[in-house]
């Protein structure tokens, strides 16, 4: 009996599209390829929702008060500013899908109890010691299912939700904070040292170390976006649509994490406990009405949250390593699939210094990869690159067998370091001494070691079939004189690129 089609791998194949940039289907399909003029149809104010979007969800309202869990005070965690391409791993934005899909399954079970209240008592038949209950597991199976659909938009139409999100989620966050400060005043909420709970606030160098390790995390945060927020500005209309990043990305960081902050510090006072998981605080309300649309849209900002900084993220990932059988689509299935069930997000959220610990854990290799790029486009080549040669296997971009011995031996150099005092933080009974404070500024490190090792190695031992005295891009290949020329060079580099490696096996 013959194997079933669809089983076979020739039938996932990807219809070969009208790219002129790879070779083959092998190495690029048209999701992957540089994106048209006619196909860039994102403005100004459309990274302007994207950015209000993405900052509105659950992730930054847990992480700015859970600070206050950790024992700093108000002042010192809204001190805590977060500041912002394609070589992220999948594993990291797959990780983020999960706790978002998590954090979603709570929406869920408060929309359910505020119409059927006998959700809550569901019976569990879990064990007792799982952080996770028979309710909580259906809930994240609802929600997964939720939003499902909305995973196979294509990034160029998904914009017209981020802006109904981006309207509808800073109101409901607006009327919570509203409710907080009527309830309990900002002179009183947010004076320091003054809540119920002040005697577990930390002070002196304890104060200054967490503050440090609040800081990375809070990098962490968007560190995967720093990394492949490419995969929508590539979608611009121009590069003068994207400049408007600068300021909505900090300005929508510091508000928006302040409401976080306000309201837990307030919340501290009304309920005598720090309620740093804004559903949680949900739980507490009697007005069935208000905790129905509130939790709403914290939904709708998880939903949105997953589509733009985790799916589409690790779609682009996938694609990457398997662009013949991988699209934006299926990537998103694909993490939707495994990566939504593959982790356990509830033992992740359990407590709010494992939240830390996780966030915390992927700057140790988000830092150094921001830092080899930004060395690599401004400081060696000067964005003097070539687009089109990107997407050739033999092409100028080849290097050693196909791997940057560089950009290696700087990750070797800056990632290691911090490894002892990341495991010293996720398991406190291995004592690692003062290494542990470096990992607590892990990015920072990572990123600043990582740029200048880069350089200095890139221009000790340059690869100069890299250099280029202007670049090229996508759009200088438009005409089909151009595009022939283009799939024709490619023997021809294949030769090059053996004749570099007899002269200089460094390359």
């Amino acid at each position: 009996m013959g194997v079933p089609n669809i089983l076979r791998a020739s039938a996932w194949t990807l219809p070969p599209g009208k790219s002129a940039y790879g070779p083959s289907g092998h190495w690029s399909n048209e999701d992957m390829d540089p994106v048209p003029p006619k196909q860039r149809t994102w403005s100004t104010w459309n990274f302007i929702a994207y950015w209000i979007s993405d900052v509105t969800n659950v992730s930054t309202w847990q992480f700015a008060s859970s600070m206050l869990a950790i024992g700093l005070t108000c002042l010192s965690t809204h001190d805590e500013a977060p500041t912002s391409r394609r070589q992220a791993l999948a594993a990291i934005t797959v990780g983020y899908f999960i706790i978002a899909t998590y954090s979603g399954s709570e929406c869920v079970y408060q929309m359910l109890k505020a119409i059927w209240p006998a959700t809550a008592r569901i019976p569990n038949h879990l064990s007792v010691s799982s952080p996770v209950t028979t309710r909580g597991m259906m809930c994240y199976f609802l929600f997964w299912i939720i939003q499902l659909p909305l995973l196979l938009v294509h990034p160029r139409k998904i914009k017209h939700f981020f802006t109904v999100k981006s309207i509808i989620v800073p109101c409901a966050w607006l009327a919570i904070l509203i409710w907080a400060m009527v309830r309990v005043p900002a002179s009183i909420s947010l004076a320091p040292d003054r809540g119920p709970l002040s005697p577990r606030t930390l002070s002196g160098s304890k104060q200054a170390w967490a503050w440090l390790s609040a800081l990375n995390s809070s990098l962490g945060v968007i560190a995967t976006l720093s990394i492949n927020i490419p995969d929508f500005t590539r979608y611009a209309k121009n590069e003068r649509a994207q400049f408007v990043q600068l300021i909505i990305i900090p300005v929508a960081f510091i508000l928006f994490g302040f409401v976080g902050i306000a309201v837990t510090a307030s919340a501290e006072y009304i309920y005598g406990e720090i309620l740093w998981d804004p559903l949680r605080l949900i739980d507490k309300w009697d007005n069935r009405a208000a905790a129905f649309f509130a939790s709403f849209s914290f939904l709708l900002s998880i939903i949105g949250c997953n589509v733009a900084a985790n799916s589409i993220s690790a779609a682009n990932d996938l694609m990457v390593l398997c662009p013949k059988y991988i699209n934006i689509r299926r990537g998103q299935v694909i993490c939707a699939l495994i990566g939504g069930w593959a982790l356990c997000p509830w033992e992740i959220l359990a407590t709010a210094p494992r939240f830390l610990s996780f966030m915390s854990g992927y700057t140790v290799f988000l830092g150094p990869f921001a830092g080899i790029m930004v060395a690599d486009y401004w400081l060696v080549h000067k964005g003097n690159v070539d687009v089109p040669a990107m997407y050739r296997p033999h092409g100028r971009y080849r290097y050693w067998n196909g791997i940057n011995w560089r950009a290696a031996v700087t990750l070797l150099c800056s990632v290691v370091p911090t490894l002892p005092g990341l495991i010293g933080n996720i398991n406190p009974k291995i004592k690692v001494g003062g290494a542990l404070h470096l990992f607590d500024i892990a990015w920072l490190y990572g990123f600043f070691s990582a740029l200048l090792i880069f350089w200095g190695l890139s221009t000790m031992w340059p690869a100069p079939e890299t250099f280029m005295d202007q670049a090229v891009l996508a759009e200088h290949l438009d005409d089909d004189e151009l595009r022939s020329e283009s799939a024709s060079r490619d023997e021809k580099e294949k030769e090059d690129s053996f004749t570099v490696k007899e002269l200089d096996p460094l390359q």
